[in-house]
């Protein structure tokens, strides 16, 4: 089916982020008034049921970011007006035609395409703009608008409707319905092309440049396997890398971190994406258990799984006989750096070669249908029982933790009420003793499990804990 798509282009600054949230409907793209803040091309689809593009500015000056940074923004610029259906190339309405905006209008009569031309922010509907200067630019569809305020957004929607193949409105989805997956991690490791290759086609732009992406872009994925009656559903949400809290040093960069962990808090599964070639970071550490801190369950992707392997062929590391061997030690490795993850699923992928990038599909289906389990009140007081008996904990102040009862209390996250006879008394290590037995014996493996305590002299308080 053809992709009917809209790009947004302009130099930067003009506005096209707050325009592109206006046609969306909802606020997506980072809006902020230093220029060069969109880099990643922003994805989604309209209303009206075309896909939206936000691009970055082209023709930015040195001053406003690195030039590696600016040759990927314009690279994956150019992809998406190559791209597109139909361009709406945004200027500035209240500063009027400069130079760049005239460079700009070559270039794109050059690459075959007849814009709409969009005068933004004509903010007052009475006040006399003077916008005769960009009939220069000879396009035949001009439409003033502000985005800020949403004046003549409306005219512009009918003239894009006006020039675009017929496509059909998006239907009502019960978005309940779709398990929602996040795909998490450090710069440059792959998220954006792992989106791409379940999309099966670019609809994400991927540079090799860390910290392009500053957004969270969302897509649905509906898969269907050979012999499948239905398909799954599900919505891919794709995030900025995250970096070390000590090298946020601006707030655009604070911001995408904030809409990271937004994504984490509304979706049911994430995927921390590592890089095969680097393993477990401190900074991978620090996801995860924000992660496990929201309650969300947790999947581990090895990106590049192919580049590692190449390297162990053509020089094979000591003390490994083969590659299966390699593997099942570096699984050993990321559960080592991991120990506090609810034994999670750890997948090897390469979204550059497209290596068993579907099967974690299936990975996420399952954690999604597992956080939802109920579990058996007398299973489960029978096996802390076990447990207990098994390796009772270590006395603290002459006593020792003891669970007299425990039920579950609520499902994402699971949540289990013991009643003990000390709630201090029951230490770190004891607590993931007992959170790795019940994982095991119920299938909860990458499921976050959360202790909520009320000890025998204080029967009604309660302390969530981690």
């Amino acid at each position: 089916m053809e992709i009917i798509s809209v790009a947004i282009v302009g130099r930067p600054n003009v506005g096209k982020s707050r325009l592109f949230n206006r046609l969306v409907g909802r606020r997506i793209s980072i809006v902020h008034d230093r220029p060069g803040v969109t880099r990643d091309v922003v994805v989604a689809d309209s209303p009206e049921g075309y896909v939206l593009m936000d691009t970055g500015g082209i023709g930015m000056q040195p001053e406003m970011t690195s030039v590696e940074i600016q040759n990927a923004t314009e690279q994956q610029a150019d992809f998406a007006i190559r791209a597109a259906t139909l361009l709406l190339f945004v200027v500035d309405g209240r500063e009027g035609l400069i130079p760049l905006d005239e460079t700009l209008a070559i270039k794109f009569r050059k690459m075959g395409k007849e814009p709409i031309l969009v005068l933004n922010k004509m903010d007052d509907p009475e006040r006399g703009y003077s916008s005769s200067e960009f009939a220069k630019l000879g396009f035949n569809t001009v439409v003033g608008v502000s985005a800020e305020h949403g004046h003549g957004v409306d005219d512009l929607i009918e003239e894009i409707a006006g020039k675009l193949p017929p496509v059909s409105a998006l239907p009502s989805k019960d978005q309940s319905s779709r398990t929602k997956i996040a795909f998490i991690g450090r710069p440059n490791v792959g998220k954006s092309s792992l989106c791409n290759r379940l999309l099966d086609m670019e609809r994400l732009i991927v540079s090799d440049v860390p910290g392009t992406t500053r957004e969270t872009v969302e897509l649905d994925l509906d898969y269907q396997a050979e012999g499948q009656e239905k398909p799954w559903c599900f919505r891919l949400f794709d995030t900025a890398g995250l970096k070390r809290k000590n090298r946020v040093d601006t707030s655009l960069d604070y911001f995408s971190a904030v809409r990271t962990k937004h994504a984490i808090e509304a979706v049911d599964v994430v995927f921390l994406v590592l890089d095969a070639r680097e393993g477990v970071t401190k900074q991978d550490k620090i996801l995860a258990g924000h992660v496990l801190d929201e309650g969300k369950s947790l999947s581990i992707l090895v990106n590049k799984w192919d580049l590692a392997l190449e390297s162990f062929r053509k020089d094979p590391l000591p003390g490994y006989e083969d590659e299966k061997d390699f593997r099942k030690s570096y699984i050993k490795s990321v559960r080592k750096e991991l120990f506090f993850i609810p034994d999670s699923p750890i997948s090897f992928v390469s979204a550059q070669t497209g290596y068993a990038v579907q099967d974690f599909l299936k990975v996420a289906r399952d954690l999604n249908v597992r956080m939802d389990q109920t579990l058996s009140t007398s299973a489960l007081n029978k096996l802390i029982a076990e447990m207990w008996e098994h390796r009772p904990p270590a006395k603290i102040g002459g006593k020792r933790f003891k669970v007299f009862y425990a039920v579950q209390v609520e499902t994402r996250p699971f949540r289990i009420k013991l009643f003990c006879n000390r709630e201090e008394k029951l230490n770190d290590q004891y607590r993931r003793y007992l959170e790795k037995g019940i994982q095991q014996r119920f299938g909860l493996a990458g499921c976050p499990l959360k202790f909520s305590l009320a000890g025998k002299e204080a029967r009604y308080k309660e302390e969530p804990t981690t």
